[in-house]
């Protein structure tokens, strides 16, 4: 099954990271945002995926192309330019890089990577959010409605401390996640085909004309998830994120690290602890 991920926005709430990088690039503990949102499906068994790029393009096409010879051993022969790679955690991918343009919205997005998305039942999401969602979990309640799409709909988390108050006395204190608002979209989607007859053009964005068309005609349902959901719109919540994986204990990371003794001794892949000390990544 394709997974679709929406990476070619400007992120322009971002903007203190995304001058120099697409949001998908801004790093939590060392590797970018993108990386453990791909970590995520492929726990679940999904390592089929289309990434649709726009704003800097090349810095995900770069990270791509260059990630596995950065994270194994290399020999290199300066006289012929011969590189073989040995050691190292390979994942079994598969990542089409398709360039969707730079002003393009997000439902264009999602239409020019309908020729890459097969004729049946597909994933999509953002490129900036993460969850501990289960995705088998997920697609077994698309199947089960028949549906043409599911949104994932989530509790927004709090951007404020939530005071609770006795008269004028504080009484209780949370930066718990919000769970007094409604739902919001939390994307993660799964899509049929059909879909894409719903986009009309570049122009079009997909949380606009498309999902309110889809719920007119009664063809879109909504996963209700009260887990742990974050996307990173702003440098709060990039902050939030890497202190949850410095902690140790970030609840998005659902998956093990699989490292290869090989390479244990080397720097690749490093990344930096909360306490200070290095473990190694090993790979996607």
């Amino acid at each position: 099954m394709k997974v679709g991920i929406l990476a070619g926005g400007l992120g322009t709430r971002l903007s203190e990271e995304t001058e120099t990088k697409p949001k998908p690039m801004v790093e939590v503990g060392g590797q970018p945002i993108l990386w453990h949102i791909m970590r995520h499906y492929y726990h679940y068994n999904f390592n089929d995926f289309v990434i649709a790029l726009g704003y800097k393009a090349e810095m995900i096409k770069k990270y791509m192309v260059d990630y596995c010879s950065l994270n194994s051993n290399l020999t290199v022969n300066l006289r012929n330019g011969e590189i073989k790679m040995h050691g190292g955690y390979k994942p079994d991918w598969t990542i089409e890089l398709i360039d969707t343009g730079l002003s393009t919205n997000t439902g264009g997005r999602i239409k020019r990577l309908a020729p890459y998305m097969g004729k049946d039942t597909f994933m999509l999401t953002w490129g900036d959010g993460v969850s501990d969602l289960n995705l088998q979990d997920l697609l077994a309640f698309h199947r089960r409605h028949g549906k043409l799409a599911t949104m994932t709909v989530v509790r927004p988390p709090a951007r404020f401390g939530l005071p609770t108050l006795d008269g004028d006395q504080v009484v209780e204190f949370s930066e718990k996640p919000q769970v007094h608002e409604g739902w919001i979209n939390g994307a993660f989607f799964v899509l049929e085909p059909g879909v894409f007859d719903y986009i009309d053009s570049d122009r079009t964005q997909w949380e606009k004309e498309p999902l309110e068309r889809l719920a007119q005609d009664g063809q879109l349902m909504a996963y209700r998830y009260s887990g742990f959901w974050q996307c990173m719109d702003t440098l709060r919540d990039k902050h939030r994120l890497e202190n949850l994986w410095n902690s140790g204990n970030a609840p998005w990371k659902i998956w093990e690290d699989k490292v290869d003794a090989s390479i244990s001794n080397g720097t690749s892949g490093l990344h930096r602890n909360g306490n200070g000390t290095h473990a190694l990544v090993g790979g996607i």
